[in-house]
Order: structure tokens, then C-alpha cells, then sequence
């Protein structure tokens, strides 16, 4: 499933692929198990005839865990591994990795060091199972010694998944390489050595549909942060004040740093009223016009967002519609970009048929989607998947159609959300997806990995909101949710590994 994208997959990708298939009841050792197997396979492409000996190199992680189960594999085909890990195998960090080094730790022999070249001069392979995709920048102890004795040692050389070090200039460079489900976007395929992808059994749906896994998308705190970041500002309200102030609360739970809602005069105070961890500024009066589209520019000017949510609550009034537009011409490809509601009708002309420099990510609801986008009310799914992946790719843009299913598409995959309650197909959800958006692509991350983390989040927060309030779910319940939503899914998720 991996050649539809049409390019190599991230690290984050892989991780929410892997995880998605643990929920739909792959688990991780049995995807270890086939990877180490089809490392095994390739291994005796270039090893002599069993017994043949053969070096298998290891660090603690999920790739060390694919080279024991290779190492196994091997001894049970007559071959005569010897294996290296070069921390303390009490560093381990998964169960599923500690299950394949038990496997074989007392059936052949096993050393805790990094290996000497002339040791690993007598083997005619070595497979690298030191670092996998979670790799990046220069190498460091002990993975550098080893790959400086590993070169050292002239041996031909198998990486399994990605080559240990590939983007350092003192990394590995293998005859070989064995990638697991497809090539990685960390990887230079200059440096790999010829290439094998296998599959390793992920099922269609770990790829088609959101999952638990979405979660990973969440992007993590670096180290040299404090505190939360990424500024939101929200345009929008007018005749409703409500919608606007529903989407920058979402944005404060979904982990925004601060959330300002530019609106009307006519509807700040009543925006404000809603609570006052909101930041508020009045525009223009009763409804947005071309006259406003100034002071609101160079408001942003002077206090710049990390992500901007346009629509909610303006109104479909001709004079609010074409401000909408001209702030969708100023900003789109300039800052981070979530359109929604009625703002979504001068979307489409709008956008300049350049690839914008930061994501642009449209809303709309399925009769929205009609209106602004075209199709057919009678098409089937995969025809309503198909046309919306077709107008992501002409907009440059990516789509997140609300229905049942969601559909999230950036013009080259299409993914379906079909995790929601019934009960949260209440007014104000759609302004509470719009605002974990803004948030998402505040902090960075694309349009394709936000419009499936927040459709799942959003749906997994109404589900655990419809266990207590049912029918009477509200938005602002879904809202309340997301914290300990995205808690409880990040520790599910870390505590199968």
C-alpha cells in the first residue's frame, strides 16, 4: 500500500502504520517476526551455503529485536550466527524486541560489546541491526565505534531498513539493504546499496483508515522548548459568535499556547463572553466586509500566528464572502491555513495553482463539499474518495471532508475516519475540528498528518463524551474531552509496544 503514496515513508508515518496494525490485531511481534524472517531470506542471497557463519550486529531498539529474530531464523536453517549488541541488553526498550534477544541470547553465542574488526573479519556477511527510522543526525557512542569497526572489518554488509547512520557522512554503507513494508524518506538511496523492499503484512486498513495510531502524529516537546507554543488566531463570527469561540477553545485543549479570535464588533463581547482564557479583538460591526480585510492583515502583521482558522460564524452575506476571499489570497501559502464554513465558497478561486509553502486545509461538511467543490449527491464511496483526491490535487490543498466517513486526502492518498459517535453529529463539532486543526498545524505538522490525527481525536473525544452525556452530547463536551483523550490514546499506544 505503501507505492500509492507515490514517495518514501517518514519515520512518524511507519510508527502510526505499525500502530494501527496493532489495533486491527497484527501486533508488533508478529510484524517482527516476518520482518526478521524476510531478513533471514535475504541473508542467505549472499551467505555460502548452511552452515555458514554470519555477523549480526544489534543495538536495543525494534531493529535489534528484527536481528535476533533473523539470528533465530538463521540457526534454525543450519546456519551458525554470532551475535553483538553493543549496549546492555537490559536497555531494550520494547517487549516485543526483549522476546526475540531471549529467544536466542542462550542458543548461540552472544556478546555485550562492540566488535573488533578483525573479529568480524572471519564472517563472510554482517547485518546491521543497529539503528532503525527513529535515527537522525551524526552518530554517536557506541553506534559510531561500531560502524567504524564494521567498515573497518571490509565485510559486504545487509542493513536491515535503513542503513545505521545514513545521513551521517561517517555512516554505514551497505552492499545491501532489506527495507520493511517500503523505502524510507531518511534514507539516501545513494548510500543504501541495492535495495529490497518486503512486506511485512501491515493490512489494507492500517493504511486506508485512522486509527489509534494517529496519535503519534502528536508532535512531542523538544527538549530545548518550555511550556507550550504555537499562537492561534481565529477569523471568524458575525451573525453567530458562538462557532468562533467553539474553535479557539478546541484549540487551547488541543494543546495551543494561545488562542485569539478576531470577530466583528458587533460579535467580540458576545465571543468573549464564552470565557475569558479566549483573547478577543473587535473588527469593523456587525459583519466582515472588504473594509475590514486591512486591519485584520496588518493585525497579523504585528502579532503573528503560528496557524490562522478563517470562517466559522461569518455568515454568507456577498460583502463578508468576498472578504473572505481576499484573506484567503493575502494568507494562503503564507501561514499555516484552516478554511471553513462559508469562507470555503471563494476557496477554490482563491488559491494559486502554486504548491503553497505552508498547508492549506479545507473543512467543509458534505453539502459544502457539493456547493464548493462539485461531485455527485448519488456518488459512491470510492467515487466520493476518488473526487475529492482528484480536487485536493488540482487546489493544492489538503481536503477534510466531514461525513460518514470522513474523508482526509492531500491530492495523492485518501484516508477515511469512521471513529465518532453518532451522537456528535451536533452543531459546533464541525468549528471544534476546525480549531484542533489550527493547533495540529501550529505546531508543525503537515495538513495530510493533522486532517487524520484531528478527525480521529475529535471522533475518539465525542465517543468517550457520548459514554456519560449520550444523546445530549454537546461541542463544548467534546472540547472538555481532548486532554485526557489524547493521554489515555498515547499511553495505550506506548504501553503495546
Amino acid at each position: 500500500m505503501w507505492a500509492e503514496l507515490g514517495r518514501p515513508l517518514t519515520f512518524a508515518e511507519m510508527e502510526v502504520v505499525e500502530a494501527n496494525a496493532g489495533a486491527l490485531g497484527v501486533s508488533v511481534d508478529a510484524l517482527m517476526e516476518r520482518a526478521g524472517r524476510a531478513v533471514a531470506e535475504e541473508a542467505m542471497r549472499h551467505l555460502p551455503p548452511a552452515p555458514a557463519r554470519v555477523a549480526i550486529v544489534a543495538g536495543t531498539g525494534n531493529k535489534g529485536g528484527d536481528g535476533a529474530c533473523a539470528a533465530h531464523h538463521l540457526l534454525e536453517w543450519g546456519y551458525q550466527p554470532e551475535f553483538w549488541i553493543v549496549r546492555s541488553p537490559a536497555q531494550i526498550r520494547s517487549h516485543s524486541a526483549r522476546r526475540c534477544f531471549e529467544r536466542i541470547e542462550r542458543r548461540l553465542p552472544v556478546h555485550v560489546n562492540i566488535p573488533r574488526p578483525e573479529e568480524l573479519g572471519r564472517f563472510p556477511l554482517v547485518i546491521d541491526a543497529l539503528l532503525g527510522t527513529g535515527q537522525s543526525g551524526a552518530l554517536r557512542t557506541p553506534y559510531q565505534e561500531t560502524v567504524a569497526a564494521i567498515a573497518a572489518s571490509q565485510v559486504p554488509t545487509l542493513s536491515i531498513d535503513l542503513p545505521t547512520g545514513t545521513r551521517d557522512p561517517a555512516g554505514l554503507r551497505p552492499a545491501w539493504t532489506v527495507t520493511l513494508t517500503g523505502p524510507k524518506a531518511e534514507m539516501d538511496p545513494a548510500t543504501a546499496g541495492e535495495l529490497h523492499v518486503v512486506d511485512i503484512g501491515i493490512p489494507p486498513a492500517a493504511w486506508t483508515e485512522t486509527g489509534p495510531g494517529e496519535f503519534l502524529f502528536f508532535p512531542a516537546p523538544r527538549l530545548e522548548e518550555s511550556g507550550r507554543r504555537a499562537r492561534i488566531t481565529v477569523i471568524g463570527g458575525g451573525p453567530y459568535a458562538g462557532a468562533p469561540a467553539l474553535a479557539a477553545l478546541a484549540a487551547l485543549r488541543a494543546g495551543a499556547e494561545r488562542a485569539t479570535v478576531l470577530a466583528p464588533g458587533g460579535a467580540a463581547e458576545l465571543v468573549q463572553s464564552f470565557s475569558p482564557n479566549l483573547v478577543v479583538r473587535p473588527f469593523g460591526r456587525d459583519r466582515f466586509t472588504p473594509n475590514d480585510v486591512a486591519p485584520l492583515l496588518r493585525f497579523l502583521e504585528t502579532t503573528p500566528a503560528q496557524a490562522v482558522v478563517l470562517g466559522m460564524g461569518a455568515g454568507s452575506d456577498p460583502a463578508t464572502i468576498e472578504a473572505m476571499g481576499q484573506l484567503e489570497r493575502a494568507l494562503a501559502g503564507h501561514v499555516p491555513l484552516v478554511v471553513d464554513a462559508d469562507a470555503l465558497r471563494s476557496l477554490p478561486t482563491a488559491l494559486s495553482r502554486d504548491p503553497p509553502a505552508f498547508p492549506v486545509v479545507a473543512t467543509p461538511n458534505s453539502g459544502e463539499y457539493l456547493r464548493d467543490f462539485g461531485g455527485s449527491a448519488d456518488a459512491s464511496p470510492p467515487d466520493r474518495r476518488q473526487h475529492a483526491t482528484a480536487e485536493a490535487r488540482r487546489l493544492g490543498l489538503t481536503l477534510v471532508v466531514k461525513g460518514d466517513p470522513d474523508i482526509v486526502t492531500d491530492g495523492s492518498v485518501a484516508v477515511e475516519n469512521h471513529h465518532h459517535s453518532p451522537y456528535q453529529t451536533v452543531g459546533g463539532v464541525g468549528d471544534v475540528l476546525g480549531g484542533v486543526l489550527g493547533s495540529l498545524l501550529g505546531h508543525g505538522l503537515p495538513g495530510m498528518h493533522a486532517g487524520r490525527l484531528a478527525t480521529y481525536w475529535v471522533g475518539e473525544a465525542g465517543v468517550r463524551a457520548a459514554g456519560s452525556r449520550g444523546p445530549g452530547l454537546l461541542a463544548s463536551d467534546v472540547i472538555d474531552e481532548l486532554p485526557a483523550t489524547l493521554v489515555v490514546g498515547l499511553s495505550r499506544i506506548r504501553h503495546a509496544e
